[in-house]
């Protein structure tokens, strides 16, 4: 069955469909980065809000910035925006069609269109799943790049910009000049504080062109800080295959756990949706509740993929089966992460720890190492480094995240211990090859990569063990540092 809006009667029964009017929804939230991620968390809250009566004034309307958007535009048009989730869970499987999407802008060169469409006064929210490394920082130092040539470009062409970010300052000036007012940005990425870093991206772009309007969005927009977490594969065939054995033929239907968490500053300028009604956290403080996230999730989650890859394992329910690998993160989280972590009302650091180490372990979610291992350049500074340095500064223990930093060494030279290679999938790929190349014989030439670690490759403690990690595992293979690390 085709999935639209004219077939969701005809789905299967088992099947969970919206039970609202969806020709009566008007658009009050602008997306950008309409990927997996997005469709089974905020679209799936808004869904449910849309489902007990409320927030049908606060649609999605889709939109992106890269080539590849456009043809994620093609496919959710021609089925009404609606998407397929499919639940995993070892106890069963649960799917719903979801309708909270209504539309998705042109993708074009210049933005025009996402210009024209953020600057009506209809939208509230502009948000933003652009990944961790989308947002122009100086990987070392979190700040705003000003030099990059996408933001070069932006400055320079304020009316024709090629970036989200310039597209979003664009529209603000049309708002302003209008009398619309302003909208609230709001980062939906693994970042801690992802709402600051926003803030920080759209304000020093427009202070690059417009000091006035930079001015006035510092002064009107607001940018709250988000924790958000879920565990969405990407897409493929095995994917497109379980949505046709269902019965639904959904071009780009999505897999998650059955786990959701949204911890949210209540910090709209111009309202929001009642998404405590559903479930969502708001609270003062965000920042505890996403060190805790990005600290036993995502910087597990990047330990043990870029083990994996070297050893050929290729998923994270793999990971959790194989003996040395689960033996490596169930130390890593426990004896080196949680101390770093503070407790937040649902969770202890050490019971959020294993409650990480059962999503983990889920065989239903086919989570690649390949995907989780990706895009290293930016999930090492934002996830890992942080909590390293942490270490260092307060005596606490450092063996395992100097064994993660060399694992990630020891993946970039691009070719598994079976010698197979390694599709190394990074926006800084060339210099990680060869940075990782040469540490082969000289370990600490990777860490004089100053754009990620700054000084660290000084800090001797550190540059110590991290060397003698990648001369183990380059003269004896990382199945041996795995054991020697957790014995």
């Amino acid at each position: 069955m085709k999935l639209s809006n004219a077939t969701l009667a005809a789905l299967p029964e088992s099947v969970r469909r919206p039970t609202y009017d969806r020709a009566g929804l008007t658009p009050g939230i602008l997306h950008i980065g309409l990927g997996n991620f997005h469709r089974a968390h905020q679209a799936w809250y808004l869904h449910r809000l849309m489902q007990l009566g409320f927030a049908h004034d606060w649609a999605i309307v889709g939109a992106g910035v890269r080539p590849v958007d456009g043809e994620q535009r093609r496919k959710m048009l021609a089925q009404d925006c609606l998407t397929t989730l499919i639940e995993l869970d070892p106890a069963g499987m649960n799917v719903e069609v979801t309708g909270s999407m209504i539309d998705y802008v042109p993708v074009e060169e210049g933005n025009a269109a996402l210009i024209a469409r953020m600057a009506e006064q209809g939208i509230r929210i502009v948000s933003t799943t652009v990944t961790e490394g989308g947002y122009y920082l100086d990987p070392a130092e979190k700040t705003f790049d000003a030099r990059h040539p996408d933001i070069l470009h932006d400055a320079a062409n304020p009316e024709r910009p090629r970036t989200a970010f310039g597209a979003m300052v664009a529209a603000l000036r049309l708002r302003r000049d209008q009398g619309v007012g302003p909208f609230t940005g709001q980062s939906c990425d693994n970042l801690q504080g992802n709402g600051d870093v926003l803030r920080q991206t759209v304000v020093g772009l427009a202070r690059l062109s417009d000091p006035d309007l930079a001015n006035w969005i510092d002064q009107n927009c607001t940018f709250p800080n988000s924790m958000v977490d879920c565990i969405v594969p990407a897409t493929g065939p095995k994917e497109l295959a379980l949505a046709r054995e269902i019965g639904i033929d959904d071009a780009v239907p999505v897999t998650h756990e059955n786990f959701r968490q949204w911890v949210i500053e209540d910090d709209f300028c111009a309202g929001r949706p009642p998404f405590e009604k559903v479930g969502v956290t708001f609270s003062d403080n965000v920042h505890a509740y996403e060190t805790m996230k990005l600290r036993l999730l995502n910087a597990c989650h990047s330990a043990i993929a870029e083990a994996a890859q070297v050893l050929g394992v290729d998923t994270i329910a793999g990971c959790m089966s194989h003996n040395l690998i689960s033996a490596f993160v169930r130390r890593l989280a426990t004896q080196e992460i949680a101390p770093t972590v503070k407790a937040v009302p649902e969770f202890a650091p050490l019971d959020y720890a294993e409650l990480i180490m059962r999503r983990f372990s889920n065989p239903k979610i086919v989570d690649t190492t390949r995907r989780v291992a990706a895009d290293g350049s930016s999930k090492h500074p934002g996830f890992i480094l942080p909590i390293l340095k942490e270490q260092l500064a307060t005596g606490g223990a450092i063996e395992g995240l100097a064994l993660v930093e060399a694992a990630w060494a020891r993946m970039s030279a691009g070719v598994r211990e079976d010698g197979s290679k390694i599709d190394i999938n990074d926006p800084n790929r060339a210099d990680l090859v060869t940075a990782a190349n040469a540490a082969r014989t000289r370990p600490r030439a990777w860490l004089e990569q100053s754009q990620f670690y700054g000084d660290l490759s000084r800090e001797s403690r550190f540059a110590d063990a991290f060397e003698g990690w990648l001369s183990l595992i380059w003269a004896e293979g990382i199945s041996i540092a795995l054991a020697k690390y957790t014995t």
